[in-house]
């Protein structure tokens, strides 16, 4: 997986684990909790306590030595660090089922992202509807950033696609993009990229099941 660069020098596993933080303190804030432990933060983003804290001295967040971090103002300087205090538009390359769940989720706006276009190649979907947008075609995407101030990218096509599809997004002036096809992309060294591979992460998962199931039958051998 290319991992996203960091801001301002911070370690980028720290940066792939401030989203963990910021969603089990928003969690708390809902809750009514005004002080929480680095071994709750630590427990939610499944690490130690003491990598919370050391991701926490990177943004200069050392909480209250016996009593914690203040909920509200640890999550509001957080979001802050993610970009999450504005809007950041995104254009969705895909209409079709995965493209269409994506355009349908009402998640995105909790974590600073609005979904503004929704774009295909498909002559029989462009002017259709999914999740509240329109189906534009491929053809107007430089036109769309431009726009709507898009910043962000999600490929959600077939993998023969995939590539072209990069191309493209970097064409219209896209730096920051996630792609969902199962296929590994070849783009400019300034533009950041995350893969989101479900069918890869179902197998790992599938290995450790297999070897859970083997564990008793390999026991009974040895003994």
């Amino acid at each position: 997986m290319t991992i996203l660069r960091s801001p301002a020098g911070i370690p980028d596993a720290t940066v792939a684990r401030l989203p963990l933080y910021l969603r089990a303190l928003d969690e708390l804030a809902e809750r009514g909790t005004d002080v929480c432990s680095s071994e709750h933060l630590a427990t939610a983003a499944g690490v130690n306590s003491a990598i919370v804290r050391k991701d926490l001295s990177h943004l200069g967040s050392y909480g209250t030595r016996g009593v914690g971090y203040d909920v509200r103002f640890l999550a509001g300087h957080i979001a802050t660090v993610v970009g999450q205090t504005q809007p950041w538009p995104v254009v969705i390359v895909g209409a079709g089922h995965l493209g269409t769940a994506l355009a349908a989720y009402q998640g995105f706006g909790a974590r600073g992202v609005k979904v503004a276009a929704v774009v295909d190649a498909d002559p029989e979907l462009i002017g259709t509807v999914v999740g509240g947008h329109e189906v534009l075609s491929i053809d107007d995407l430089a036109a769309i950033v431009v726009r709507d101030e898009v910043s962000l990218g999600i490929i959600a096509t077939p993998p023969a696609a995939a590539q072209s599809v990069a191309d493209a997004l970097v064409a219209a002036g896209i730096s920051s993009i996630l792609n969902f096809a199962p296929t590994a992309l070849q783009v400019p060294a300034e533009v950041d990229m995350r893969q989101v591979d479900v069918a890869a992460e179902l197998q790992i998962l599938g290995y450790h099941a297999h070897r859970r199931q083997a564990a008793p039958s390999e026991e009974a051998v040895l003994s």
